[in-house]
Order: C-alpha cells, then sequence, then structure tokens
C-alpha cells in the first residue's frame, strides 16, 4: 500500500463565477518529487494555497500525513515548509542574520542555520547582505529559510521563476537530492515541462482546473502510446484519408503527419493505405511522443471540451 504525504478529494475552490479548482483527487507518495503542472491560470496557486491552509476549498478537503489539515492545521502545518513566489527577505541584513531571524521565530535549533545554509550551497555567501544577492541565490536563501524548521514536506510555487540558466541548474540538482538525502518530499508547480521530467519522479498535470493526468514520468509516457511519423507529398490529403479510415492523425510539421498506433503490423497497414490512394510516402518511423508532445495534447484536449 503506497503511503501519500499528500492526498486530497474532490478538491474545489470557486472565485465568484470562477471556479479555479474543480473536484482534484492528489495523490502525492512520501519521498516523491511530485511535479504539479500546468499552464499559467491552470489553478495551480490556487491548489498551493489550499494546501496550506492560506484559503479554504468550497468542496473537499486536504490530508497532509494522511491527517484531515482542518482538524489540526497549525499542527500539520510545522511539518511543512513553503515556498510561495518571491521569498520575503531583509536585504539590509546578510542570509545568516535573515536566517537567524526565522530560527527565533519558529524555535527551531540554532545549529540548524549551518545544516541549511550547507544544503543549498550558501555556506560562503551566508556573511554578505542580502541586497548583493543574485536572484539565484535570493531563491535558494527562501528554500533554506523553509527548510529550517526540518520539514517533512517542502511545497514550492515556481522554483525556477527569474532564474538565468544556471540557477534553474543549481536548483534543478538541488530539488532531486533532498528525498535521499534529507527525507523530504517535494511538492512543486511549474508550467515547464522540460524541467519538471528531469526531476520529477510523479507528475500531475491540471488545466482549467482539472486533474488530466496523475502518475510517474513513464505512465504519461505510455498514456498516448507510439506514434507513426509519416512523410508524404500532400500531407493535408493525407491527413483527410487517414482520419476518414479512423486513425488518429495530426499534422507534423509542412510535410510529415503523426499517427497513433499500435505497432509495426499499423505502421505497414498506414503505408498501404496512403500508397492506395495515390500519395507518395517518402519517410516513415516508429517513435514515442515526447512528453511535451504528451503534455500539449491533453492540455489542447481539455480546451476542446471545455
Amino acid at each position: 500500500m503506497t503511503d501519500y504525504t499528500i492526498t486530497t478529494t474532490n478538491l474545489t475552490r470557486r472565485f465568484g463565477k470562477l471556479v479555479a479548482v474543480q473536484g482534484i483527487d492528489l495523490q502525492v507518495p512520501r519521498g516523491s518529487v511530485y511535479g504539479f503542472l500546468g499552464p499559467n491560470g491552470a489553478g495551480k496557486t490556487t491548489t498551493i494555497r489550499m494546501l496550506l491552509g492560506l484559503i479554504r476549498p468550497h468542496a473537499g478537503g486536504v490530508r497532509l500525513f494522511d491527517r484531515p489539515l482542518s482538524q489540526d492545521r497549525i499542527g500539520l502545518l510545522r511539518r511543512v515548509g513553503a515556498l510561495v513566489e518571491a521569498p520575503s527577505l531583509y536585504p539590509h541584513l546578510t542570509g545568516r542574520e535573515n536566517l537567524e531571524v526565522t530560527r527565533r521565530m519558529i524555535g527551531a535549533a540554532r545549529g540548524w542555520i549551518e545544516e541549511v545554509l550547507r544544503v543549498v550551497r550558501l555556506e560562503e555567501a551566508a556573511d554578505r547582505l542580502v541586497k548583493g544577492y543574485s536572484t539565484g541565490m535570493r531563491q535558494r536563501l527562501g528554500l533554506a529559510l523553509a527548510l529550517l524548521g526540518e520539514p517533512e514536506l517542502l511545497i514550492l510555487d515556481e522554483p525556477t521563476n527569474g532564474l538565468d540558466p544556471a540557477g534553474i541548474r543549481e536548483m534543478r540538482h538541488f530539488i532531486r537530492r533532498l528525498p535521499d538525502e534529507q527525507g523530504i518530499t517535494v511538492f512543486l508547480s511549474s508550467h515547464l515541462l522540460n524541467e519538471v521530467e528531469q526531476m520529477a519522479t510523479h507528475i500531475g498535470i491540471i488545466q482549467q482546473g482539472h486533474l488530466l493526468f496523475q502518475g510517474t514520468p513513464g505512465e504519461l509516457q505510455a498514456h498516448l502510446g507510439l506514434e507513426a511519423r509519416v512523410g508524404v507529398d500532400d500531407p493535408g490529403r493525407a491527413e483527410r484519408v487517414l482520419a476518414l479510415a479512423g486513425w488518429t492523425v495530426r499534422r507534423d510539421g509542412d510535410d510529415h503527419v503523426s499517427v497513433v498506433v499500435n505497432g509495426r503490423s499499423d505502421v505497414t497497414m498506414l503505408n498501404k493505405q496512403l500508397t492506395g490512394v495515390g500519395l507518395n510516402v517518402f519517410h516513415l518511423d516508429l517513435v514515442r511522443p515526447s512528453l511535451e508532445d504528451i503534455f500539449l495534447e491533453l492540455t489542447r484536449e481539455e480546451v476542446r471540451h471545455a
């Protein structure tokens, strides 16, 4: 039986007539890095605010560590660290002094400051004023603040926003290490699939408030199965012919179409169908769609059905 750090049931939140989050059921396994993906405005931040008890759902509920958040909000959130939007820092203080202010507020052990500085690799910059920090260093200091309470769960909202490529790589490496080195479950939101797929063990995809998919990257990869990529002299006609024959087909560039297939036998059938109506096939390849292709297809389907 899987042990979940976060579960939600029928989680729903409205703002006036707008339904921002509609009946989502999250299952975040303990020790995972769970990437919560969706376009801007999909409902990611609203969901995170409900997970942290910052706003209340209009329906459904949240369980953290298998206990209802509504019954022990303060006790459960003591076990959670969070970085939502930009970290709140005192620029006229050093990094170490910022940590000391928070440490006193939450009653954390004094020696833990050195540990979190080591974890986020800010030891050498700890005694510099924060106003001289780069954006990436500020983000890492924000994470250090979130780690001060020795959390079992870390919730991050778009943690790579505003970072340059080097900063994104540092953040990605840091997040990947947390479950193994610190025993922390990480729940992070992002609109950047290519970043999430490099560090997430589990993925949830949200669009227009609906949870479209939840599972491992491998399960997401299998969602659309195999595709045949076909180069043909008249792709528009090829698309119409194959769609009428019942294939799931889409345009793929100027002179290719991609068709969902079950295996190599389908590829042979495709070739016969196209050449049988006088189309010239100059390229035929069996490929598995990328996670980005699947993400875009899932979100397109949701928009079409809305």
